[in-house]
């Protein structure tokens, strides 16, 4: 396999693909086997999970008023 970079979106759309479970074991393989650093993936993993978080919370602000 090429050892070329996945770009932002690339990363960006496999992260979100995985934390929605839809992500194929052959693109699963392809990231993992594309001898990239897993810092991109970290970093946009944890921007998902921050914003999914922060959702939830005002989600649930707006639903039950105080």
């Amino acid at each position: 396999m090429s050892e070329t970079k996945m770009s932002w979106w690339e990363v960006i759309k496999s992260v979100a693909a995985s934390m929605f479970g839809v992500q194929s074991e052959k693109k699963r393989q392809a990231d993992f086997s594309s001898h990239q650093s897993i810092l991109p993936f970290l970093i946009v993993g944890v921007i998902f999970v921050a914003l999914f978080v922060i959702s939830l919370i005002i989600f649930v602000k707006w639903l039950i008023p105080s």
